[in-house]
């Protein structure tokens, strides 16, 4: 009976090790050749940026759901497109000048962290709704993301790991 109380343990610790790691597997990004992804997701991509450059391209789960990443260059702009492998575009996140941000959002930065450097700025578009990601360094030399509505709002803060960036 011991014995088999042991067995049951290890059992479901190796169960649930299992499920974490294909978690973590999901999570994780994988570059695919751009030959290899769906005619859908490049016709997507490029009805909506003409004339765009592919660069590159890798398959990510968002919620339990496969989308491609394809990142372009287009008029000066890094961009990434996420896509459905049926061709549905989910977001859009731009690189964009500093200069570029909504004066809203700038002033939000500049109250909240004064005398931070903008290192990166982005707009992402969800359907109708714009936000701007900052990736900033505070006067302290912290790193931060910060993400903000088009009001000016903060909607996300995170601080970044250092060996990561």
């Amino acid at each position: 009976m011991q014995r088999w109380r042991g067995w049951l343990v290890a059992s479901v610790v190796l169960g649930a090790l299992t499920a974490a790691m294909a978690r973590a597997d999901e999570e994780k990004e994988q570059k695919v050749p751009l030959d290899k992804v769906p005619k859908a997701v490049i016709d997507a991509v490029k009805a909506k940026f003409e004339d765009a450059e592919l660069v590159s391209a890798q398959t990510e789960k968002e919620d339990g759901k496969l989308v491609y990443e394809i990142n372009l260059k287009h008029k000066g702009h890094k961009i990434e497109v996420s896509v459905t492998p049926k061709g549905k575009i989910v977001s859009i996140e731009k690189t964009i000048a500093i200069k570029d941000l909504p004066k809203a959002v700038s002033e939000a930065v500049e109250a909240k962290y004064p005398k931070a450097t903008i290192k990166v700025a982005e707009e992402v578009t969800e359907g109708e709704k714009v936000s701007y990601e900052i990736q900033l360094v505070t006067a302290d030399k912290k790193k931060i993301e910060v993400v903000l509505d088009s009001t000016g709002k903060i909607v996300k803060e995170e601080k970044k790991d250092e060996k990561k960036d």
